[in-house]
């Protein structure tokens, strides 16, 4: 071998390793100061015990706005600013009531609660019979003459062999999404939908539901049922078609307010003009406190940026935290800041989100070219010691999607989601539910992640050759 060609490989290898070891060291001591002095797990005892839950356009969601616009501003950022947003405002009002009358004079009392941006019940409730459906398909199979003057009650599970449990969440929640909307056309006075949830209790769990292009007119209510209420519900109506069902609920929309997204910068030390964001959004539901769904994210989020100054690391490229406002029923928020990033002709090159819950990280799905997801699958050795081995092609997340372009990798946190959906849009989303290290362990997966983009950059895939 060439004597010059020799001494260029051994020196380039050895640049390597030093590297290698580089980031090695670098990934120990997030992980150490995320352990030993992190900061998220009191942010979020604050955010969901001090202020609670944070639905959009709410006294709650402005209290959350400035208490981490503050907090982040402590922790001596370059920039720390509030993003103007208009939201929905939706109130759901005394809590709801239903029962399951079987025969005359005979009430079981089952959970409910409306779904975010239904319409109320008239004043003294809705009663019909039920018919029960599993789909969008059998609902139009029956038709007007079976539907007509009864309230809708969608059954279908979540489908308890798919391991990933975000796909079988998506498997069903188009009945609670478009469900009311369908029933109405073929004159069902009211919808009631089984609770996206995998196990058997008594939380119903509430989401976003929309009318679509529907008249206002022709608007009925919608509501989830806890699925044991949804067993119970389905036994009564095959015991006796007659069964009749009651709920009530007072919800009411108003007019869209003022919000805001919170939003915290470090400055790129030799590339300022590209832009690497992480995030969750800042709103929930208003029947737990939100601490999985998505107060674990935004704090994860904050303390990726605490993170990387405590442990003395400069950003090349500048790093934005972005807390987004209202996720849950309008995606506003991450509308609004990829629409200021366009109008500012803003380069975005890299875009994390945690959306998934406070639980155990396993790793990360990311929106991709091969070039760069080559690249992330040479750190996977990096990340072994801490038990991090999930690195596929994927969804990244909805706040961060409004950004997608050719050139941006966006990434999404994927923790253990086994239980995840035990506790989403539920009045059991609390801060007892959350785990301390397993909320820490995902700051620091996060801010691994974040390190390794802006120290390498993002990869870009070649460009074919024009031949001629």
């Amino acid at each position: 071998m060439n004597k010059y060609l020799f001494t260029f490989l051994l020196f380039a290898t050895t640049i390597s390793f030093s590297q290698d070891k580089d980031d090695e060291v670098q990934l120990k001591n997030i992980y150490k100061t995320a352990l030993t002095n992190g900061q998220s797990y009191q942010w979020l005892d604050h955010l969901s015990n001090k202020i609670g839950g944070r639905l959009s356009g709410s006294l709650n969601a402005e209290k959350a706005v400035k208490y981490t616009k503050e907090e982040l501003e402590s922790l001596g950022l370059d920039k720390v600013w509030l993003q103007p947003v208009m939201v929905p405002k939706w109130v759901r009002g005394p809590k709801e009531v239903a029962y399951i009358e079987a025969q005359p004079g005979s009430k079981n009392e089952v959970p409910i609660c409306a779904l975010g941006g239904s319409v109320a019940t008239p004043k003294e409730g809705i009663k019909a019979k039920v018919i029960e459906v599993e789909s969008l398909e059998e609902l139009d199979s029956l038709g007007e003459q079976k539907i007509k003057g009864k309230i809708v009650f969608y059954n279908r599970p979540m489908q308890a062999d798919l391991i990933n449990t975000f796909h079988a969440y998506g498997g069903c929640v188009d009945q609670r999404a478009s469900g009311a909307k369908e029933a109405a056309k073929y004159g069902a006075v009211g919808v009631i939908v089984r609770s996206m949830n995998l196990r058997l209790d008594d939380f119903p769990h509430t989401g976003a539901m929309n009318y679509g292009n529907l008249p206002r007119r022709k608007w009925i209510p919608a509501a989830a049922i806890s699925t044991n209420g949804a067993e119970l519900l389905s036994k009564m109506i095959k015991w006796n078609l007659d069964t009749q069902f009651y709920f009530k609920q007072s919800c009411e929309q108003f007019k869209d307010v003022e919000s805001y997204n919170v939003i915290g910068e470090m400055t790129g030390t030799e590339f300022p003009k590209e832009v690497m964001v992480v995030g969750g959004h800042l709103d929930s539901w208003d029947l737990g406190d939100g601490s999985h769904d998505d107060g674990a994210g935004v704090v994860q989020s904050m303390e990726v940026l605490r993170l990387l100054k405590k442990t003395g690391y400069k950003p090349k490229r500048t790093i934005r935290v972005v807390l987004f406002m209202n996720e849950e029923n309008g995606l506003r928020g991450g509308r609004k800041y990829a629409e200021v990033a366009r109008q500012k002709n803003e380069r975005h090159v890299f875009a994390l989100e945690s959306d998934s819950g406070g639980f155990t990280p396993r790793g990360f799905s990311f929106d991709a070219n091969d070039a760069a997801f080559a690249q992330v699958q040479s750190w996977r050795s990096l990340f072994k010691p801490y038990l991090i081995h999930y690195f596929e092609k994927g969804e990244s997340g909805a706040d961060i999607g409004p950004l997608k372009n050719n050139e941006i990798v966006m990434a999404g946190l994927r923790p253990d989601s086994q239980r995840y959906f035990d506790y989403h849009h539920a009045a059991n989303d609390t801060f007892d539910a959350v785990n301390k290290r397993e909320l820490e362990l995902g700051a620091a997966t996060m801010t691994s992640l974040m390190y390794l983009f802006d120290k390498y950059g993002v990869k870009t895939q070649p460009q074919p050759k024009i031949k001629g």
